[in-house]
């Protein structure tokens, strides 16, 4: 009996592993269709409807942040002495902060500001927002023009802090390679689709994290966007 039991116990062992194998790669090849189709390209931006708009939805409202996918190939990021422009900040933040309004998120991490328009900070207003930043973390700032300025303008405020990165994969605007867009058409329903029969997904990646010398801050403002969702 021992002997016919450990005979068959394998052969249905293999059978259920050949099986399970069979499950992951399906599985697998499932997730790769989903992480191309989240992945943004060219394929996936509908330029004439984004320009155009629709009958279901306007035309975007910063054309010229539409995302393009240039094929050029930069030579290797090069070593560089970063500044850290907080070091100079007066703590008292007169600069950044006279006349505005801060609420703390938490007692120890993330801020709310209202009442300052950072693109019109002078240099020492702009090492006190490095050293808030420091400090909070996070900081959001409401009611602010980065995004109605012209690109470059946008582009010379942060680069104050040092150099942009390029992103090796992400879309950017025509001829500002620096700037990092997260885009998704309106008539888009990649992520409704995929939600709509799992709870979860093992899709992960990594932000430069790998390069030797990583991003230190990022200036993220939201151009056209619904008024509920985007959680992240």
């Amino acid at each position: 009996m021992a002997t016919a039991l450990t005979q068959t116990i394998p052969v249905r062992l293999t059978a259920s592993i050949d099986q399970r194998a069979e499950q992951l790669k399906t599985q697998d090849k499932r997730e790769s269709t989903y992480k191309e189709a989240f992945a943004q390209s060219a394929a996936t931006t509908n330029y004439d409807g984004e320009l155009k708009g629709s009958t279901k939805h306007p035309p975007a409202a910063y054309p010229q942040y539409l995302p393009y996918w240039d094929n050029v190939t930069y030579p290797p990021l090069e070593p560089f002495e970063a500044v850290e422009h907080g070091k100079d900040a007066d703590p008292t933040f007169p600069n950044l902060l006279a006349g505005a309004h801060v609420s703390d998120l938490t007692a120890n991490i993330g801020a709310e500001v209202q009442g300052v328009q950072i693109s019109q900070l002078n240099n020492a207003g702009k090492d006190e927002l490095a050293l808030f930043v420091a400090k909070k973390k996070v900081v959001a700032f409401r009611n602010q023009d980065l995004a109605d300025l012209p690109i470059q303008q946008a582009l010379d405020f942060a680069e104050y802090y040092g150099p942009s990165h390029i992103h090796q994969a992400s879309g950017a605007p025509k001829g500002f390679p620096k700037v990092h867009l997260i885009h998704r058409s309106a008539d888009d329903t990649t992520a409704r689709d995929f939600f709509q029969e799992r709870t979860n997904s093992i899709t992960w990646h990594s932000d430069v994290s790998f390069e030797m010398q990583p991003p230190g801050t990022t200036f993220l403002y939201l151009l056209d966007g619904p008024t509920a969702g985007g959680d992240t």
